[in-house]
């Protein structure tokens, strides 16, 4: 007689931790409220019985990421900011990124790097050269233009136009507008999710970028491959091919914890 097997449990529910749910269920309840909430409260929100969280709330106080008012109420402490503060945003987002860059480097042949916007133009923070013995890239700390680059571009696109505008201002085209063909441009990139043009530094370079994106949908850098053609070997992977393999390096970055 066959035997039923027993149905394979999925991985979210298998590895359950209960009591930190809990916990992680208070902070996140608590930190949507301006003002606190008393232990009851904050069980009916939870849809839990009191005493279900009485522990976990004490263990939250004791160790400082609640505090219990004057008027029997528990809030956030500034712990959880103290602690995302620790490392600055920008040093979380390198870090973790170049694992990721060097693995784009060796699949596309091609070097990369990240940029961000910095006091009207462009500051390249990370950067990965291609492997084998040439290659083409962009040195950490180089500054270049907004309206020149596709990381310019990438990064307009994703901006509002109040901070379009902002940009511009600070930058070397802080006397001109947007023209229309531009604000068209822009707004095509904004559709399509990325960049290619030809270098207007370089002969024979394509700047292909893509938006570094948060949880939001805000582009908070661009991830940028100035691709070349190779004529020493024959697997070198195409555009389109440096240019899908950009959007699966952003996911990467992003899904991996980067949220400055």
């Amino acid at each position: 007689m066959a035997q039923n097997k027993p149905e394979v449990e999925p991985t979210e529910e298998r590895y359950r931790a209960p009591a930190l749910d809990k916990g992680l269920d208070i902070l996140e309840k608590l930190a949507e409220l301006d003002e606190g909430l008393s232990q009851a409260e904050i069980a009916a929100a939870l849809d839990r019985k009191p005493n279900e969280i009485y522990r976990m709330l004490d263990r939250l106080v004791k160790r400082g990421y609640v505090v219990r008012t004057s008027v029997d109420q528990y809030q956030l402490s500034l712990k959880l900011f103290e602690l995302a503060h620790r490392q600055s945003p920008m040093r979380r987002l390198v870090t973790q990124s170049i694992p990721h860059l060097r693995t784009f480097a060796v699949a596309a042949q091609q070097g990369c790097h990240i940029a961000l916007y910095e006091r009207g133009g462009l500051t390249a923070i990370a950067q990965v050269d291609a492997p084998g013995y040439w290659g083409f890239g962009i040195r950490v700390g180089a500054r270049f233009g907004l309206l020149d680059s596709s990381s310019g571009h990438v990064l307009l696109a994703y901006a509002s136009p109040e901070d379009q505008q902002f940009m511009l201002m600070q930058s070397e085209h802080r006397d001109v507008a947007l023209a229309e063909g531009m604000e068209e441009k822009l707004a095509q990139i904004r559709i399509q999710g990325y960049e290619i043009m030809q270098s207007q530094q370089v002969e024979g370079v394509y700047n292909i970028a893509v938006p570094l994106l948060n949880s939001g949908g805000q582009a908070i850098a661009a991830l940028a491959c100035p691709w070349v053609k190779h004529l020493d070997h024959m697997n070198n992977p195409s555009r389109d091919a440096v240019l899908q393999l950009l959007f699966s390096t952003a996911e990467n970055i992003r899904s991996g914890g980067v949220e400055p």
